[in-house]
């Protein structure tokens, strides 16, 4: 069975992507996982479900900026691999309260290089030339397109909001310790993932619990900004085959093939919760306002996945239609898991306009 015996640390898993990674790993693969993750505000051990007392996971809650508890988990559990999936994400939160991101996204990812480095010199050479370290980053990277073209593995980074910065900036760190001290280390940069477990201050969620409450559905803008949307499931098995068969050194773009503009995104969520859960306002639709665009607000984004497809035999299997509709129908059958969000708190307010 794949990574039979070995252990794998997942940073950021109790996230959205990360708890995805972790679910696809313990059902479809022999490896020990260690989840280590601080536990922010988005982070949910809850969408990890069956996951404790499994013999084949481990929860340490640790920040990666506190490189003194990193050395203690590395040593303790001796991990054959890293997938850095710890973030802070979105980028509303980004544009009032930058700090938080550059501590996190660059200061920690440098804590966790530096930490691997250490631990992966003093392996044995047979152990060294296994170990890899899989950071995993964003297209928002690589700033806005225009109406045409899609983003390679060779596009430049021109990162636009304090988010893509910061992770831009970790991902060159990536790069430049694989260059200047030979890590082992693979990046992967993805489009908008959606899907089960989705925290609510994302759009697709946002609109679900808005438009299941019949409250007004506010879009940014004129709704025209296309984004490239990835089922967050697809994406875990792209993580994992990357970490299995990527190349050292290489960088995979990961896309779901699914350009949408905001506006038909949200339109498709309003006809999916009308057939699954009828409003008693009428159709969804009505419910949709257009409010100040966020500043910064890239026009598109556009991932050719074309590399991953060819090297590690990588695809899609859902299209934006049938992930979608899985996605809705997940919140209105799970309602207990994002209410019991809202319960700690959360309030989804408009953020982000600088």
């Amino acid at each position: 069975m794949r990574f039979e015996g070995s252990t794998i640390f997942v940073t950021g898993g109790a996230g959205f992507i990360g708890s995805a990674v972790i679910r696809h790993l313990l059902a479809d693969t022999g490896a020990h996982i260690v989840n280590i993750d601080k536990l922010t505000y988005a982070a949910n051990l809850a969408s990890l479900p069956g996951c404790e007392g499994h013999p084949r996971y481990t929860f340490e809650r640790q920040c990666i900026s506190d490189s003194v508890g990193l050395h203690i988990l590395f040593d303790r559990f001796q991990p054959i691999a890293v997938m850095n999936l710890a973030a802070e994400s979105h980028v509303d939160r980004s544009i009032d309260g930058p700090a938080e991101f550059i501590q996190t996204n660059i200061v920690g990812t440098f804590n966790l290089l530096q930490e691997s480095l250490r631990y992966w010199r003093a392996l044995s050479p047979d152990r060294r030339t296994r170990f890899r370290f899989l950071h995993v980053s964003t297209d928002e990277v690589f700033g806005s397109l225009g109406r045409d073209g899609l983003f390679t593995e060779e596009t430049a980074y021109a990162p636009n909001s304090p988010y893509s910065a910061s992770k831009a900036s970790s991902d060159h760190l990536v790069r430049a310790w694989r260059e200047t001290y030979e890590l082992p280390t693979l990046v992967t940069n993805c489009s908008n993932n959606y899907g089960p477990y989705h925290f609510p201050e994302k759009l697709i969620p946002h609109m679900i619990i808005r438009g299941l409450a019949d409250e007004s559905l506010p879009v940014y803008g004129d709704g025209k900004n296309v984004r490239d949307w990835l089922y967050v499931e697809d994406h875990a098995r792209a993580l994992t085959l990357a970490l299995e068969r990527g190349k050292v050194g290489e960088t995979y773009n990961v896309g779901g093939r699914s350009e949408r503009t905001n506006l038909e995104v949200v339109e498709r969520i309003c006809d999916l919760l009308d057939a699954l859960a009828p409003g008693a306002k009428g159709s969804r639709r009505d419910l949709i306002t257009f409010v100040a665009d966020r500043p910064g607000h890239d026009l598109r984004y556009a991932i050719d996945p074309g590399k991953i497809e060819r090297e590690l035999g990588w695809r899609a299997q859902e299209n934006f239609e049938s992930g979608l509709a899985k996605t809705v129908r997940w919140f209105c059958e799970n309602q207990s898991w994002w209410q019991d969000i809202l319960k700690r708190g959360y309030e989804h307010a408009r953020i982000g306009l600088g």
